[in-house]
């Protein structure tokens, strides 16, 4: 395979992710590069500061790949774009892409994509945020016209910090929940590894999601890369057949 050939998807992450560029590459495989640009390290900003601000400085940080020839760009922060609110963010993102001339999307618009392809209207939320921040994600799915079953707030040991939860935990404590067995389950933010979770919670009938999941489908989507071809992880494989078939 000629590397030069294959699709190119940019991804923007904040600066302490450990998560959204090995996920990505997992879903990959080898039919796609993905090339990384990250925010910058705020000290001293709050959590709410400091998406306000990533927002801001979202068009210069894009400007970070410069003549890069993408064929889309994920804003793999789930978190900055709940503050826009769905309508906000379709234009924020409309503006990011006319301007990039690519199209860009945050993970959480990435996520509605995967929802309607799939046909789904109704989910329950796993989030390892704040509460202040899970009730924000709420709202944007609820003002975007989706149900919300149920939230399962997930911590790591007593703080919710999504970038410590690890696989362990996360099955742990969904354990002491009963997930539904047909409609979507959302692990939301980029920041929690879910991968191999997802593999775990799998059941027929269950549409199991996660914005970095959602976000690689709709990358390759929009780059009109044909999933099912691709050297692709199953879930990947298996999102992209549900969608086409719905």
């Amino acid at each position: 395979m000629d590397i030069r050939s294959v699709p190119r998807i940019g991804i923007v992450v904040p600066p302490e992710n450990p998560t959204a560029e090995p996920e990505f590459g997992q879903f990959y495989g080898a039919g796609t590069t993905v090339h990384t640009t990250r925010f910058p390290v705020l000290p001293g900003k709050g959590l709410r500061a400091m998406l306000e601000t990533y927002n801001e400085v979202l068009p210069g940080v894009l400007d970070g790949f410069g003549g890069l020839p993408l064929d889309a760009a994920v804003v793999a922060c789930s978190a900055s774009h709940y503050l826009l609110g769905p309508d906000g963010d379709r234009e924020f993102c409309a503006r990011l892409g006319e301007r990039a001339g690519y199209p860009v999307r945050s993970s959480a618009l990435a996520t509605l994509s995967a929802l309607e392809a799939l046909g789904l209207d109704r989910l329950t939320l796993v989030s390892p945020y704040e509460p202040w921040l899970t009730e924000l994600s709420r709202g944007y799915w609820e003002k975007a016209g989706l149900t919300v079953d149920g939230v399962v707030q997930i911590k790591a040991g007593e703080v919710h910090d999504p970038y410590r939860v690890t696989t362990e935990m996360l099955l742990e404590q969904l354990s002491r929940r009963s997930l539904p067995e047909d409609g979507a389950v959302l692990f939301t933010g980029t920041g929690m590894f879910t991968l191999a979770a997802l593999g775990e919670l799998a059941r027929p009938g269950r549409a199991l999601l996660s914005s970095n999941l959602a976000s690689a489908w709709w990358a390759l989507h929009a780059a009109g890369a044909p999933v099912a071809t691709a050297t692709v992880h199953p879930l990947l494989e298996g999102l992209a057949r549900r969608a086409d078939s719905a």
